[in-house]
């Protein structure tokens, strides 16, 4: 099995890493689209056809199923990105409102995200279609300090117990009563330990990541989880070097080579 992963940039390699701990057997292609993020400035339809580009290119390097690791393009184009390609399709999205859905009880959830993903309200939306009810936090600072690696810096430290106190006055005002909260960016798991010791016992924190990689081995049937690691590939639109250099970071080991491709039209894709 080959699996594809998908983002704009690096943050999906925490993606990439929890799927190689659940389904270690597969060999992953891993995709970042550098060259043309942040897709959160995007219009829909601009962001759709980069998306579908870039998952286009995954099953032509030979993806069997698709993972979208990129929570813009879960959010706006996940529909097109099942139209355009025949290989199944999971996006980050809906992964976190399904693990939502397994662990609330008080049918109540908080979000944390990007200012585009909670633009788009598609954790609201795919919560509401599960019955349940959600605040979104936009916390744009947090991704620049995790790529700057200030993971356990006081001014990050700073910045979250902001944020969550935002949050939770949001809670109150809404007259909500949540007991989870979902980590909306691939970017936060690294803040995982973090958020968790700031945040209110109450929540259960959800690591996007992880869910999704729980996700893609319960629909691909994988077993437990053990096993030998398969190959990974890495391709990226823009700086090979810095892909290299800041995804090591989130995947948590060396990067060994990376490909750079292409994917405008009619460029074809350079090795």
């Amino acid at each position: 099995m080959k699996i594809g992963v998908f983002d704009s940039g690096v943050g999906g390699l925490t993606v990439l890493r929890a799927l190689q701990e659940q389904v270690p057997g597969a060999d992953y292609l891993y995709l970042g689209d550098t060259a043309r993020l942040p897709y959160g400035a995007k219009s829909r339809e601009t962001v759709a056809r980069y998306a579908v580009s870039s998952a286009r290119f995954l099953v032509e390097e030979g993806a069997e199923f698709l993972t979208i690791a990129c929570n813009t393009a879960s959010a706006l184009a996940l529909d097109a990105i099942r139209e355009a390609v025949t290989a199944p399709v999971l996006g980050v999205v809906e992964t976190g409102a399904n693990a939502a859905d397994a662990s609330s009880r008080t049918r109540d959830v908080l979000v944390m995200a990007t200012a585009a993903t909670v633009e788009s309200h598609a954790y609201a939306a795919a919560c509401a279609q599960r019955g349940m009810r959600a605040i979104e936090k936009a916390c744009p600072l947090l991704v620049p300090l995790v790529e700057e690696g200030w993971i356990e810096h006081a001014v990050t430290a700073e910045v979250l117990r902001i944020y969550l106190t935002e949050l939770i006055e949001q809670e109150r005002g809404a007259g909500l009563d949540a007991d989870t909260l979902v980590l909306g960016c691939t970017h936060y798991p690294l803040l995982r330990a973090q958020i968790e010791a700031a945040a209110p016992k109450r929540l259960r924190v959800i690591d996007s990541a992880e869910v999704t990689a729980e996700q893609v081995r319960k629909k691909l049937g994988t077993g437990d989880g053990k096993g030998s690691r398969g190959a990974a590939r890495f391709f990226a639109t823009d700086s090979v070097k810095k892909f290299r250099a800041l995804g090591s970071r989130f995947l948590g080991r060396e990067i060994d080579g990376v490909e750079l491709v292409d994917l405008e039209p009619g460029a074809g894709s350079s090795r």
